[in-house]
């Protein structure tokens, strides 16, 4: 069974590398979001069975988001997304609930071992 996948980034070169990697993998993107606001409304929409979600990005954090899902679904199995130097957000993140982070630049491989691993598969 194909995995269904929500990427969120305010980036969309970011959108479209992460989505080539878990396309790669044979996942399927069921949909893409540029801020935390309508991460939080396309999550509700969709119900994907995971979230990618960017940290930092505008309107509304990635953390704020992911508090939003997890309030709304705490069965919600999102992945935060950060650059280098940004451990303290990540931590932040997994207190509110992420389930696994994946560093920027992507490293491929990395993506579906941390995708493979919270999805369970």
């Amino acid at each position: 069974m194909s995995l269904k996948i929500m990427v969120v980034d305010d980036a969309l070169f970011m959108r479209n590398l992460l989505r080539g990697i878990l396309e790669e993998e044979g996942w399927e993107v069921v949909g893409e979001a540029a801020d935390g606001v309508e991460a939080v409304q396309k999550y509700r929409e969709l119900k994907p069975d995971l979230t990618t979600m960017d940290i930092v990005m505008p309107l509304k954090s990635g953390i704020e988001a992911l508090s939003e899902i997890i309030k709304g679904d705490k069965g919600a199995k999102v992945v935060v997304c950060s650059a280098m130097g940004q451990e303290a957000l990540v931590k932040e993140a997994q207190l509110a609930g992420a389930k696994g982070y994946i560093l920027k630049p992507f490293d491929p491989q990395r993506v579906k071992e941390v995708i493979k691993k919270v999805a369970g598969r």
